[in-house]
């Protein structure tokens, strides 16, 4: 008898936990209750190429829909420089490089002691993040990819780094992610891309990773990070076949993550997607180092590695800014203003205009620089130290360029949700907006944002 009441407790606890676990997997796989918010960045997405797609030659039926379903840009006018890193931080934090503290993508490093790193650690931000918000409010977050994400506040997270584009890169991401998530969704998915894998191939396999964490975890926010049209651009220019043919490839891919975000969070999915900067056609290199190097503001060793430096260009794309050694050094600022004056003038140089501390200041970016160049459509800045000054370019297409001047550099923003307006253009709008837009939609508070959210109903 006592034997049997053992068996008969076992039995019932068995049965429980049977039921407890058939009720744990459902959950796991039941829409959220909450509100999700699903940021997507296609890097270098114009948005004519949405907005003008039958006369670009473009087939884009789930971006398209975007414009048709929700609220949009007719262009957003971005910060300075327009690259990736300083824009998208602006995308999360509302606020412009100079206040964030992400100026370029690569760091100051005239001796190149950090083998051309990059800003990937989220420690560098200066103010809060969406993902600091949500984090605060107590909602979930997740991010795919996304720049200068490295030890950011984000439960489920596969930051961005890379290093030697070698196989101890992905040793290195696995590691800086949310510890055993990479290893879980590779089990089920197989092998996710290393950082220096950035063609549309890649997008394609990290979309796949983050349908499977919008399906599984439910994040309240989640941002993923699409580069593949960036990639081609640089190489082939945008609105090239190639171009062409990868943007067609991306709208699928955004088309997938809209599904996923949707049916997660069944009536209650914002998706927005954005672009980081716009792109130009480029012919020429301008070897600013090779001048700042005839000029003597540094010197390189018989290995050709710099030795000493007074005045060096610090690389922005199609821009660059110039750091003084000692701000204070007075003669060498005087020697660079010459030096750049000269360039100036002769047209064939490409620079467009040279910009001071002040005008820095007022634009928001670079505040360790005491000049900034930004050339003209067509040149980009080239790395070689003997001449000629100006020689054929590195890439095909190119950004960075001053958005105030250059329509080129537009980027995009597109937005659709439960209480969003449709079919609604907001004209031209400023990349520090998006972020407290999203906050609204979350219910959080970004208070160092640098302007109001704007109005999608």
């Amino acid at each position: 008898m006592v034997y049997s009441r053992i068996t008969s407790v076992r039995m019932v606890a068995l049965c429980m936990l049977a039921i407890v676990s058939s009720i744990c997997s459902v959950a796991a796989d039941k829409p959220a209750s909450t509100t999700t918010v699903l940021l997507i960045s296609v890097d270098g997405l114009k948005p004519e190429a949405v907005l003008q797609a039958r006369e670009h030659g473009l087939a884009l039926p789930n971006l398209v829909r975007l414009t048709e379903d929700g609220v949009y840009s007719s262009g957003v006018m971005g910060v300075l420089p327009t690259v990736t890193y300083p824009s998208h931080t602006t995308l999360i934090t509302g606020v412009s490089p100079a206040k964030h503290g992400i100026s370029t993508n690569t760091t100051f490093d005239p001796f190149n002691k950090n083998d051309k790193g990059w800003y990937w650690y989220a420690e560098d931000i200066k103010v809060p993040t969406l993902w600091d918000a949500a984090h605060a409010a107590g909602l979930s977050t997740a991010s795919v990819y996304w720049p200068v994400s490295v030890g950011a506040k984000i439960d489920y997270n596969l930051p961005q780094i890379w290093r030697t584009g070698t196989e101890d890169d992905i040793k290195l991401q696995r590691t800086l992610s949310t510890p055993g998530l990479e290893p879980e969704l590779v089990a089920a998915l197989g092998r996710y891309p290393g950082g220096m894998e950035e063609t549309v191939d890649e997008d394609e396999i990290r979309t796949r990773f983050a349908v499977k964490i919008l399906e599984t975890k439910h994040p309240a926010f989640m941002t993923v990070y699409l580069t593949g049209l960036d990639t081609e651009q640089h190489a082939s220019g945008p609105f090239s076949q190639k171009s062409n043919a990868v943007l067609q490839r991306l709208d699928a891919l955004v088309g997938q993550l809209r599904a996923a975000a949707e049916k997660t969070s069944q009536g209650k999915a914002y998706i927005c997607v954005v672009s980081d900067h716009g792109f130009a056609g480029v012919q020429h290199d301008v070897n600013l180092y090779e001048a700042f190097l005839n000029a003597g503001l540094y010197s390189v060793d018989s290995s050709q590695k710099i030795s000493s430096w007074k005045a060096m260009p610090w690389p922005a794309g199609g821009a660059a800014a110039v750091v003084l050694k000692d701000p204070n050094d007075h003669a060498t600022a005087a020697k660079v203003e010459s030096l750049l004056h000269e360039l100036a003038t002769n047209p064939a140089n490409g620079i467009d205009r040279v910009l001071g501390r002040e005008e820095l200041q007022k634009a928001g970016g670079f505040p360790e620089a005491a000049y900034f160049v930004s050339f003209k459509i067509g040149y980009e800045l080239g790395y070689k130290f003997v001449g000629p000054l100006v020689s054929e370019p590195s890439y095909l297409g190119m950004h960075g360029y001053l958005a105030s001047a250059n329509p080129e550099m537009r980027s995009s923003f597109f937005l659709v949700g439960p209480e969003v307006a449709r079919g609604k253009s907001l004209g031209e709008i400023d990349m520090r907006q998006i972020a407290p837009t999203l906050a609204q939609i979350l219910g959080v508070k970004l208070p160092d944002a640098e302007l109001k959210g704007l109005d999608i109903r």
